[in-house]
């Protein structure tokens, strides 16, 4: 089922894709185009994973990591489906990552592998946003380069994992403004997702309604003000989101730039 969290003339509504339109529980149908969405799920904490995709590595001859790398996205760069991006005043170099998002169904520590599967609600799309210019041995983990309010859209729905048999076969492209600019399949993780379960539960109680991130493909580019990004999941819909610069009067904070072939 394809869950949704949506606002109608201002009442927030819980409700499922129905034939096209998003029926809520009292049985009224909606659709999409005519609400204001909301994030699929309120997480407790969203932990991503850097470098999870081998040919990402690859592409900038960077070293694939030898357990899951991770960070932290913080909850306040959480931006629901249609939500406008804020392009920091003073960043030189920013980009999207289309990633797979899971979200934990149960509370889970020290979970084996083979059963982490069962511990998964479900599955939305996530856009891991970053500035480059903060992104280096400076900066690591990389919060000061993905941690930007706005920067991490999520949905626009959440997919129940009864309707995602093998969420390691799925196609992911990313548009711009239309333009093909990223594609692939989640075959290429590095770490599977039981496996990357397993290893943040040995030391961190993962709660119902965490957010894990699984990594972005090769192919990432830099976006602009004035853009609009959508992300591709086979099975999970399309999260789309515009870019805007961030007020005149917000002063700039950027300071020098990072090293950039250090990609996460």
């Amino acid at each position: 089922m394809k869950r949704a969290r949506f606002i109608v003339k201002g009442r927030q509504l819980e409700g499922y894709l129905h034939e096209g339109l998003l029926v809520d529980h009292a049985g009224e149908a909606h659709h999409p185009e005519a609400v204001s969405w909301l994030l699929p799920v309120q997480p407790g904490k969203v932990i991503a994973l850097a470098l999870n995709f081998a040919e990402h590595a690859d592409e900038f001859g960077l070293k694939r990591p030898s357990e899951p790398a991770l960070f932290w996205k913080p909850n306040t760069t959480l931006l629901p489906h249609k939500g406008t991006v804020i392009y920091p005043r003073g960043a030189k170099f920013m980009h999207f990552e289309c990633e797979l998002a899971v979200i934990l169904g149960r509370n889970a520590r020290r979970v084996k592998a083979k059963d982490a599967m069962d511990y998964i609600g479900g599955y939305t799309i996530a856009n891991d946003l970053v500035v480059r210019d903060y992104v280096s041995n400076t900066f690591r983990p990389p919060l000061r380069g993905k941690g930007w309010d706005t920067f991490g859209p999520l949905g626009p729905y959440y997919v129940t994992a009864d309707e995602v048999p093998d969420p390691h076969h799925l196609k992911m492209r990313a548009y711009v403004n239309g333009e093909l600019r990223q594609e692939a399949t989640t075959q290429g993780m590095i770490f599977s997702i039981p496996e990357v379960i397993e290893f943040i539960s040995r030391f961190m109680t993962l709660e119902a309604g965490d957010v894990i991130l699984t990594g972005t493909p090769k192919g990432i580019s830099q976006v602009h003000p004035g853009d609009t990004m959508r992300m591709e999941i086979e099975g999970l819909g399309a999260l789309e989101n515009p870019i805007e610069w961030e007020s005149e009067d917000a002063e700039p904070v950027i300071g020098e730039e990072g090293d950039r072939s250090l990609v996460l």
